[in-house]
């Protein structure tokens, strides 16, 4: 498991989907995730301190997780399947640890209001983290030398993984890891 920052949030200017950029903490490597306008949004008005005058829906999910004795620990992005990211929010109460399935959109957008840290599984990383070339922007996707059973990635899924790998290769990069939203 890897502890991850929020780089970036960016728009694809092939399909103008947003997509969110988390970064290792401890090295150089991304991991880019599809999210929707409304929880980019969201992410977007947390990291940059905006004030709304009503809460969100992602506050007001806080609230109510506070108000009913439990709190946010932190956010895992814990599986990447058929295209399809994964996530949990995992909460405790008392001592008592509690696990929430979630979209990623949604669970980062939770995550930035209870400032909890959000780590990616190591098989998450493996399959879609992608490094970026220093010197033309480009994203470097790492070929993996291991068998489909070590990376437990069937053949339809590295048929699918290809589409996705294209996308990231097709993004502009050139200042990943420079901003900091």
């Amino acid at each position: 498991m890897f502890e991850m920052d929020i780089d970036s949030i960016r728009v694809s200017l092939v399909n103008y989907q947003r997509v969110l950029i988390l970064k290792e903490k401890e090295t150089e490597r991304f991991l880019p995730i599809w999210i929707g306008p409304a929880e980019a949004e969201s992410i977007a008005i947390r990291l940059q301190d905006v004030s709304v005058g009503r809460p969100m829906t992602h506050d007001l999910l806080v609230k109510i997780i506070e108000d009913s004795g439990a709190r946010v620990s932190a956010v895992l992005i814990s599986d990447l399947s058929n295209d399809t990211f994964f996530a949990k929010i995992v909460l405790e109460r008392d001592s008592e640890k509690i696990d929430i399935d979630s979209r990623p959109s949604d669970a980062i957008a939770i995550a930035v209001r209870a400032r909890v840290p959000i780590y990616v599984a190591d098989s998450v990383l493996d399959k879609a983290g992608v490094y970026i070339d220093e010197s033309t922007g480009d994203a470097i996707v790492p070929a993996h030398e291991s068998t489909e059973e070590e990376l437990d990635v069937s053949e339809e899924e590295l048929k699918s993984l290809s589409a996705f790998r294209d996308f990231v290769e097709e993004l502009n990069l050139d200042n990943l890891g420079t901003e900091s939203n």
